[in-house]
């Protein structure tokens, strides 16, 4: 079975208010790019990875008239996708819902947000924390409330899947370089009580004898920023503490990258920000992953139309993980 997470930036705008998809040469929310070439470049690497599902991060909006689930089956079917069914978490307000693509014939799927408590609240509820030890609780709600999902496979495995979406610690709309420095720690103070919060939620899964896949773009890693040394640990070494692993994100040299984003200089910025993280259960199901970056998957060397397809398709490159369920 293929597993994918993909985060397709400006996905939103490839719609309208009713959901149709927008096929012509108006400008995307990419740069330089109309919103034909991202739609073809979009069904083209989806067809690629040919995932049982696949986890899309900035899934097309769910608002007053429009609906994440409606949209994203619209264009499977438009392209005739095999994962033809689509399923969604709490919407949210920002315009970027997670949603999950997946083949009804390959597994069956609901949302399934178990009760929590106050240590582990669900996530469209209020977590309570002191995030710097000042005796205040703070209390913190996620903009995208992470999806809980069951999934049974079709060989009758049941699973746990967790797709999330963490908070950026992007200094967007600072105007200074102190208020840079004060946002980008806000930030990460947030999007560090986001990953206890959700570590929390995963480990008693875990500790239920649950088969717990984590995917999604978790927006950290390792020594990832500067700022980092301030709270002594990231997001993602938080969320493996919790009983997931990852090989990528064990700092491996070269360091892989799932996001590329362009600079000012005229360079490209390359990250790891996007995860597929098993429990310990799963590793002795043959997980094999992949990260889909065109100029660094060998496998895609004598593939160029799929490699300008990754390019143009969005700012992060898809991750697959094949494993035996």
């Amino acid at each position: 079975m293929r597993l994918a997470t993909y985060n397709i930036e400006w996905f939103a705008n490839l719609f309208d208010r009713s959901d149709n998809l927008v096929v012509d040469d108006s400008w995307s929310g990419r740069h330089n790019v109309t919103k034909a070439q991202q739609v073809e470049a979009i069904a083209k690497v989806l067809t690629a990875i040919d995932a049982d599902a696949i986890l899309i991060v900035e899934a097309p909006n769910s608002g007053k008239s429009q609906d994440t689930i409606r949209a994203l089956q619209s264009f499977a079917e438009a392209f005739d996708l095999r994962t033809s069914h689509a399923v969604m978490g709490f919407a949210n307000d920002t315009h970027q819902e997670l949603a999950l693509l997946y083949d009804p014939d390959a597994l069956t799927v609901r949302h399934d947000p178990i009760p929590g408590d106050r240590a582990a609240p669900r996530f469209d509820e209020v977590f309570h924390i002191d995030l710097d030890i000042d005796a205040t609780e703070d209390h913190v709600r996620f903009s995208k409330p992470p999806m809980e999902l069951a999934v049974q496979t079709k060989a009758g495995a049941q699973v746990r899947l967790i797709g999330a979406h963490l908070k950026s610690k992007a200094p967007h709309g600072a105007g200074s370089r102190d208020e840079a420095i004060r946002i980008s720690i806000a930030n990460r103070r947030k999007q560090l009580a986001q990953a206890v919060w959700l570590s929390r939620r995963v480990r008693a899964h875990i500790e239920g004898e649950e088969q717990v896949i984590l995917l999604g773009d978790l927006n950290d890693g390792p020594g990832l920023d500067e700022y980092e040394h301030l709270f002594g640990r990231s997001s993602v070494e938080i969320l493996l503490q919790a009983g997931l692993f990852d090989p990528h994100a064990k700092g491996a040299d070269p360091a892989p990258s799932t996001a590329r984003f362009a600079r000012q200089d005229g360079h490209h910025l390359e990250a790891l920000l996007d995860y597929i993280m098993i429990s310990e259960n799963l590793r002795a199901r043959r997980p094999a992953w992949r990260i889909w970056h065109p100029m660094k998957d060998a496998d895609l060397r004598d593939l160029p139309d799929l490699q300008q397809a990754l390019l143009t398709a969005s700012d992060h490159f898809p991750v697959s993980l094949d494993i035996d369920l």
